[in-house]
């Protein structure tokens, strides 16, 4: 009875990230593990910080701290590196008992945590690390439901906080606008306002560096077979925008219950389709200078990994490639190997994607409790 109710759970939670039975769980990885790892030349992976439990979403400050939201632990960290060799030498526990706090973001010196209906807010935080105090509620309105309720948050271009609200199920037609949705907000908390529609449940978005065109993830629904539909990579060049959730997946395959409603048509098709339930979250456009010229303007993808598919896919790090008119022309995988695709199992989940001022790129995994960090050398 007790395997039922696990399995019927799975099944209700509806695609994307969603934390494994206990029996699934991974042993901490070794500097093995990370051997397995599969990067182009002249590319290597290390641990930044390893036994942190739950790492999810990540946020750096200019002043050197790397704040890290949780899901399951309820608790938010931050991470220094005093002595400059790229790995986290002081962890400070920020908060805990936090309703799925994953969502963190930092502007002007405070630190903003999203919870599944709160915005907070950390005033001055780097100069209160060890003794934070009690956070400020920015805003307190959104949802309460918890399915999808995770909430992945950035500053975009325009100083404004932007938050999504997942879909409260796996697949349905809700009667509140704000559901799968992105929306945003000033950095006070008002002017709440709805951005993007039909967005089933985002948890990565960033902003094109010269345009300042939204780009976005999002998780395909589940209980269509193995194959369909499709996560996406979505690209939104202007504001009001409806991406087709529950109506139409990836952009030509109207939903078995809501297609008849709307045609696909009528929405705003991926700019990629990627593959069917691997999960994507974190993305970044890579702007630095350590990684070779040619990687300048791409975009990297975090696949979290699929939970409820025959064989497993996903659990991998994703490069874009764009053309000149923003199309995406490539994509294939930059770092693999957190999935054995022989044994199908698994020892790592890729969250999300962060970089380092000297351009190295900083990846979150909250199945294996760590952040490891992605450097180039000339060879």
């Amino acid at each position: 009875m007790r395997t039922f109710l696990l399995l019927f759970t799975l099944l209700a939670l509806g695609c994307g990230p969603v934390n494994p039975p206990i029996d699934m769980l991974a042993a901490a990885p070794t500097e093995d593990s990370l051997a397995q790892i599969q990067l182009p030349p002249g590319f290597k992976i290390a641990f930044f910080a390893q036994n942190l439990s739950n790492a999810r979403s990540m946020a750096y400050s200019p002043g050197g701290t790397l704040f890290v939201g949780t899901r399951g632990e309820g608790k938010v960290y931050a991470l220094r590196d005093t002595n400059g060799d790229f790995v986290a030498d002081e962890r400070y526990e920020i908060a805990k008992g936090l309703k799925m706090p994953n969502g963190v973001a930092f502007r002007d010196g405070d630190l903003y945590v999203a919870e599944v209906s709160r915005i907070l807010k950390y005033p001055n935080i780097e100069a209160h690390l060890d003794q934070p105090g009690e956070p400020e509620v920015v805003y307190d309105k959104f949802p309460k439901e918890t399915h999808h309720g995770w909430k992945f948050i950035a500053f975009g271009p325009d100083g404004k906080l932007y938050v999504p609200v997942g879909a409260p199920c796996n697949i349905c037609e809700s009667e509140e606008e704000i559901f799968a949705s992105i929306t945003r907000m000033n950095p006070d908390g008002t002017d709440l306002e709805i951005v993007q529609h039909g967005v089933r449940n985002t948890v990565g978005f960033t902003w094109h560096p010269t345009t300042g065109e939204l780009w976005f993830t999002d998780n395909g629904r589940d209980l269509m077979g193995d194959d369909i539909p499709a996560c996406e990579l979505n690209r939104a060049p202007a504001d009001g925008l409806h991406f087709g959730y529950p109506y139409c997946h990836q952009g030509d395959l109207p939903d078995p219950e809501f297609g008849e409603k709307r045609p696909c048509a009528d929405f705003v098709a991926p700019a990629r389709k990627l593959g069917a339930h691997v999960a994507p979250l974190g993305l970044e456009f890579y702007t630095g200078t350590q990684f070779p010229a040619a990687y300048q303007g791409r975009i990297l993808v975090a696949e979290h990994g699929s939970w409820n598919r025959s064989k497993k896919a996903g659990y991998r790090i994703m490069q874009a490639t764009l053309n000149d008119n923003q199309e995406v022309v490539g994509y294939e995988p930059f770092a693999e190997g957190w999935l054995n695709t022989k044994t199908d199992d698994a020892w790592g989940r890729p969250v999300d994607l962060e970089y380092l001022p000297d351009g190295s790129l900083l990846v979150s995994d909250d199945f294996a409790d760590a952040i490891y960090r992605i450097s180039y050398s000339f060879q």
